[in-house]
C-alpha cells in the first residue's frame, strides 16, 4: 500500500513540473496556523505600541486624510470613507469597517474621539448606529493635529497595500500617546488586549516627567498618573487593582457607576415624601438599557427587595436613570444590592499587551510610555533630518541667486550671447563658481526677480534659512534640545486638546473628605463615628454605611438640574444639591469600623437574613404567615458567616455587612449579599455557619451529599476566604451538597430518610475521618431506590441525654421519640426503622432535633403545595404532639382550621433553634 502510495505521488509530481512536495500533516498544520495566527496578531486584533492604533484604524485615518476630510472641510458621507479603506487598504468585510468607524465617533466609546460624526451613531443602550449612507464623518482636531501633522514629511515607512496598487503608512506619526488616552481592546489567538483610557493632561505629565527623569520611581509615575480615566466616569474603587496592573501589566479595576439620593413626591403636610435613587453615571462599557432590564428581572425575582418603579429619564444633557423606593426602604442599603448584583459596580480587567517591533508584548505603564518616547524621538529626528535637507537645498539655491544678482549686467551677458540654455547653464557654472542645481535655478528665475525690492527679500529669505539650518542641526547633534522641543510640543497639545477627569478616585474622595476642614453634611438618619480596629488590616472597610465612620452621602459635586418645562410631572425634584454616596466605597479603603457588638441574626425559609441588637426589644420568634424563620444565631458583628451552596461553594459573608432591622422588617435576601460571581450557584443556598475563627477549636465542617457521601473538613481551610469563596467539596454531576454544619468530635449525628429510616452514629475521626476539600468522601447511609435524605440533626447527648427528635409526615402525622432509643450504629449502615407509615403514599419530610424538650416550646410547621405554593403557617406547643417508640405509627396533629385541604403537604418543620 505505502509503495502503490508513493507511486501515486511520483506520478503526480511529474506531471505538474515537480512542484509537489512531500511533507507530514503535523508540520504543514503548525505552519500554517503559526502563519494565521501571526496575521491575526500583527494585521487585524492587537494595536501598535507607538501610535497605539491598529490596521483598520490607521487605514481610516489615512484614508480620510487622503480625501482631505479635515476639521474645517465639510462632512462627507461615512460610506464614500469605507468604500475607500476598501478600495485601496483593508481587503475585508464593509461592516466590520464601519463599525470600527463608529468607534472612533463615539465618545463614550473613545476618551478623545479621532472622527466627528454628523447622524446617528449609536448610544450607551447598544443602540446600533445608523447605515453608513445616512452618517457623515471627518477628522475631529485632535486625530488631525496629533496623527497627521507631519505625515507628509517623510517622518514614517509607508509600504505596499495588498495588491502593491498603492502605499500606505506602516505607522501613523502619532504626537500623543494615543494608546493610552483612549485604550484599546483586542482578542488575537492566544492572547488579548484590554487597555484603559486616560486622560490627557495625566499622560502628557508623566511622559514629560520621564523625559526630566528617566529613573523616575514607580511612586513618583504613579501618583502624575494615579488611574485610567473612562469616558462614561464613574469611580474607581480600588487602589491596590491599578498599581498592579500599571507595574505588572495585568490587573482588575473595580469601577462603580455614581449614584445619589433624592426626595420624590407631593408636597404639603400630611403627605410623605418617597425617596429615589438617580444614577448619572454608569461603569465603563456597561450597556445603560441591558442594567435596568437586569434590575427589573432582579425585582421580580424577589432578589432586590424595595423597588417600586425605575424610569429612564436621560437625554442629550447627560444620564438620568431613576429608581424609585418604597416607604421606609433605606436608600444606602438598595444601593449596595444594585452594586452587588447588577454592572452598577463592574470589573475592568487590564491587559497591557501591545506590538512592539511587530511582536506582541505584555508592557508596563512606563514601558509603554518609554516606547511612544523613544518612538517620537524617532520620528521628530526624521522630521528634523527632512526639514534640514529641504532648507539646505532651497539655501543652495538662494546663495546662487545672491552670487549672480551682485552683477546683473554680465548674468544678461551670458544670456545674450549663449546659443541655447544648455550653453548658458554651462556658462553660468563657470563664470559665477555655482553648482548644477544653482545655474538651473537661476535659468528658470523670472525678470521680476531680479528688481531691488525681490533682491532684498532673497537676502532676508536666506538669513532666515541659514538660521533655520543652524537651529536644525543644532537639534539634531544635541538631543536635550530635541526633548526640550518634544516637551514643548507635548505642552501645547495639552493645552489644546486636555479636559478635566471625568472619572473619580475613590481614595482621592476619602482624602478629601478626611481633610475637610468645615463640617459635612450629612443625612439625618446618620449614626455617630466611632472607631474600631479593623479585622483584615488597615485597609479594611464595611459593606454597608450603618458602621462607617463616613456619612452615608457626602455632598462632593452638584450635578445641575434639568430645566422646569423638562421635569417629570411624577418626579418633582428637590433644589437640594445632588449628593453622591460614598457608602461603601470599597474593602481596600482604611475606614474605621464601628465597635463590635452582640446581634442576633436569623433566616427564613424564603432565604431573607436580618441582623438586629441582642438587647432590641424584637421578637426572636418564629413569624407566622407566609414565611418562616428556620436558623437563628446569637452572636457578634465582627465575626463571619460561611454560606456554603449546592455546588458545594463556600462564601464569606461579614456579618457587619448584615443590614440591621428595627420593628418587624424581614430583613434582606441572603444572595443580594453574596458576591456577583455567584449569582447561580447562591440560587441554591444549602446551608450556613456562624465561626468565631478560634484556632484551638476541635470543631470541623462535616458536609453530606445528597447520595449520602460525608466528609469533615478543617476549619482552618476557611480561614482567608477572598469574596469570591472557595469550593468545599467536589461533588459528581448528579450530586450536590444535601447539608452541612460545624460539628464536634464528642457529638453524634442523625439521618433520616422519606422512608423513615433513621442512622444515628458517632462523628469523631474513626467515623468521620478529617480529609481535603477537594475528596469526595465515604458513604454515610445507604440509600433505596425510592427515598432520599430529609434531614439531618447534631445530637449532644452526653450534655442534653433527653434530647429528642421531631419527625412529621408528608400528610401531617407527627410524633416526638427520644433520641437515646434511636440504635446507635457504624457509619454505612442502612439505620433503625423509626416511623410506621398509615398510608403507602406518605413519607417522612422533617426530622428536628429538641436539646431541651419542654410542652410549652412552640413548633411550626409550614405547610403548602408543590413549588412553595399557597404557603401558610400552623405553631402549636411542643407537648400537643405525642411522644411515642420509634416503631410507632405517630397521629394526625392537624385539626379543625389547621387541617391540612387537599393537594397540600406538611414542607417542613422548624424551632426556634439557637447556636
Amino acid at each position: 500500500m505505502a509503495k502503490q502510495g508513493q507511486q501515486q505521488l511520483d506520478f503526480w509530481s511529474e506531471s505538474n513540473g515537480g512542484n509537489i512536495i512531500p511533507t507530514s500533516l503535523h508540520t504543514e498544520m503548525q505552519r500554517s496556523y503559526l502563519e494565521y495566527a501571526m496575521s491575526v496578531i500583527v494585521g487585524r486584533a492587537l494595536p501598535d505600541a507607538r501610535d497605539g492604533l491598529k490596521p483598520v484604524h490607521r487605514r481610516i485615518i489615512y484614508a480620510m486624510h487622503e480625501l482631505g476630510l479635515v476639521p474645517d472641510r465639510p462632512f462627507r458621507k461615512c460610506a464614500r470613507v469605507v468604500g475607500d479603506v476598501l478600495g485601496k487598504y483593508h481587503p475585508h468585510g464593509d461592516q466590520s469597517v464601519y463599525d470600527a468607524l463608529v468607534r472612533l465617533v463615539q465618545d463614550f466609546s473613545s476618551r478623545y474621539p479621532l472622527l466627528a460624526g454628523h447622524g446617528n451613531f449609536g448610544s450607551v443602550d447598544n443602540d446600533p448606529a445608523a447605515a453608513m449612507r445616512y452618517t457623515e464623518c471627518r477628522l475631529a482636531a485632535i486625530g488631525n493635529e496629533a496623527l497627521l501633522g507631519e505625515i507628509e514629511e517623510e517622518v514614517v515607512d509607508f509600504v505596499d497595500n495588498f495588491d502593491g496598487s498603492e502605499q500606505e503608512p506602516a505607522v501613523l506619526p502619532a504626537q500623543l500617546p494615543m494608546l493610552l488616552l483612549n485604550g484599546a481592546t483586542g482578542i488575537a489567538v492566544g492572547m488579548a488586549t484590554n487597555i484603559p483610557p486616560h486622560n490627557l493632561s495625566e499622560v502628557v505629565d508623566g511622559a514629560i516627567a520621564l523625559i526630566d527623569n528617566p529613573h523616575l520611581s514607580d511612586e513618583q509615575l504613579l501618583s502624575i498618573i494615579p488611574a485610567p480615566d473612562f469616558p462614561t466616569g464613574g469611580i474607581i474603587m480600588n487602589e491596590e487593582g491599578v498599581r498592579e496592573a500599571y507595574l505588572t501589566g495585568k490587573g482588575s479595576v473595580t469601577m462603580r457607576g455614581v449614584a445619589s439620593v433624592e426626595q420624590m413626591g407631593g408636597k404639603g403636610t400630611g403627605k410623605r415624601q418617597k425617596q429615589a435613587i438617580i444614577v448619572t453615571e454608569l461603569p465603563y462599557q456597561v450597556n445603560k438599557s441591558a442594567w435596568i432590564e437586569k434590575i427589573a428581572e432582579l425585582v421580580n425575582n424577589n432578589k432586590i427587595d424595595g423597588i417600586s418603579d425605575i424610569r429612564d429619564e436621560s437625554d442629550r444633557t447627560g444620564m438620568r436613570v431613576v429608581i424609585e423606593l418604597k416607604k421606609d426602604i433605606s436608600p444606602e442599603a438598595v444601593i449596595d444590592q444594585l452594586y452587588r448584583q447588577t454592572a452598577l459596580q463592574s470589573n475592568f480587567g487590564v491587559i497591557l499587551l501591545a506590538l512592539k517591533g511587530s511582536q506582541p508584548k505584555q508592557m508596563t505603564l512606563r514601558e509603554l510610555l518609554q516606547e511612544f518616547l523613544e518612538f517620537r524621538e524617532e520620528t521628530l529626528s526624521k522630521r528634523f533630518r527632512y526639514e534640514l535637507k529641504k532648507a539646505q537645498e532651497k539655501s543652495h539655491l538662494l546663495e546662487g541667486l545672491v552670487i549672480v544678482l551682485q552683477d546683473i549686467d554680465r548674468l544678461i551677458r551670458i544670456l545674450r550671447f549663449a546659443n541655447n540654455s544648455a550653453l548658458a547653464k554651462t556658462d553660468l557654472q563657470t563664470e559665477f563658481a555655482l553648482s548644477e542645481t544653482q545655474a538651473e535655478a537661476i535659468l528658470s528665475m523670472p525678470l521680476r526677480r531680479i528688481t531691488a525690492i525681490e533682491q532684498q527679500k532673497i537676502r532676508e529669505d536666506l538669513d532666515g534659512l541659514q538660521q533655520q539650518v543652524a537651529r536644525l542641526e543644532r537639534l539634531l547633534s544635541d538631543r536635550r534640545e530635541l526633548m526640550k522641543f518634544l516637551k514643548k510640543e507635548l505642552r501645547d497639545h495639552k493645552k489644546h486638546h486636555s479636559d478635566p477627569r471625568r472619572t473619580r478616585l475613590a481614595w482621592q474622595l476619602l482624602e478629601n473628605y478626611q481633610n475637610q476642614q468645615k463640617p459635612v453634611e450629612v443625612a439625618a438618619s446618620s449614626p455617630e463615628p466611632t472607631k474600631a480596629k479593623s479585622s483584615k488590616g488597615d485597609r479594611a472597610v464595611p459593606k454597608t454605611a450603618q458602621e462607617t465612620s463616613i456619612p452615608p452621602t457626602v455632598e462632593v459635586a452638584t450635578v445641575k438640574e434639568k430645566s422646569p418645562e423638562k421635569k417629570s410631572r411624577t418626579s418633582p425634584k428637590t433644589s437640594q444639591p445632588v449628593e453622591i454616596p460614598l457608602l461603601s466605597l470599597t474593602t481596600e479603603l482604611n475606614i474605621p469600623v464601628a465597635e463590635p457588638q452582640d446581634i442576633t441574626v436569623q433566616l427564613t425559609h424564603k432565604g431573607y437574613i436580618k441582623s438586629f441588637e441582642s438587647s432590641a426589644k424584637i421578637s426572636q420568634s418564629v413569624d407566622l404567615g407566609e414565611d418562616v424563620t428556620i436558623a437563628s444565631y446569637n452572636t457578634r458583628s465582627d465575626r463571619e458567616m460561611v454560606v456554603l451552596t449546592s455546588a458545594g461553594k463556600a462564601l464569606p459573608l461579614a456579618l457587619v455587612n448584615i443590614p440591621l432591622v428595627k420593628g418587624k422588617g424581614r430583613g434582606t435576601p441572603l444572595i443580594t449579599l453574596l458576591p456577583d460571581s455567584t449569582e447561580n450557584a447562591v440560587s441554591q443556598i444549602v446551608s450556613q455557619f456562624v465561626w468565631e475563627k478560634n484556632p484551638e477549636s476541635t470543631e470541623g465542617l462535616v458536609l453530606l451529599s445528597s447520595q449520602g457521601k460525608i466528609k469533615r473538613s478543617p476549619l482552618a481551610e476557611f480561614a482567608d476566604m477572598t469574596a469570591r469563596g472557595l469550593i468545599a467539596a467536589k461533588f459528581k454531576e448528579d450530586d450536590s451538597l444535601f447539608w452541612a454544619d460545624v460539628v464536634s468530635v464528642d457529638q453524634e449525628l442523625a439521618i433520616a430518610t422519606s422512608a423513615g429510616r433513621i442512622l444515628r452514629f458517632k462523628a469523631d475521626e474513626t467515623q468521620i475521618p478529617t480529609i481535603g476539600r477537594a475528596a469526595a468522601g465515604n458513604i454515610a447511609l445507604r440509600l433505596g431506590s425510592s427515598e432520599s435524605q430529609i434531614g439531618v440533626s447534631v445530637l449532644d447527648l452526653a450534655n442534653y441525654p433527653n434530647s429528642e427528635l421531631v419527625l412529621i409526615t408528608a400528610e401531617g402525622f407527627a410524633k416526638r421519640i427520644g433520641a437515646a432509643n434511636i440504635k446507635a450504629a457504624m457509619r454505612g449502615a442502612i439505620g433503625a426503622q423509626s416511623f410506621k407509615f398509615q398510608s403507602r403514599t406518605d413519607r417522612l419530610v422533617s426530622m428536628v432535633a429538641i436539646a431541651n424538650p419542654r410542652p410549652d416550646l412552640p413548633v411550626t410547621f409550614l405547610i403548602g403545595q408543590e413549588n412553595d405554593i399557597g404557603l401558610r403557617t400552623v405553631q402549636m406547643p411542643l407537648g400537643a404532639i405525642p411522644l411515642e417508640s420509634p416503631n410507632s405509627q405517630g397521629r394526625s396533629i392537624f385539626a379543625g382550621e389547621s387541617d391540612l385541604v387537599r393537594s397540600e403537604k406538611v414542607i417542613r418543620v422548624a424551632t426556634p433553634v439557637t447556636t
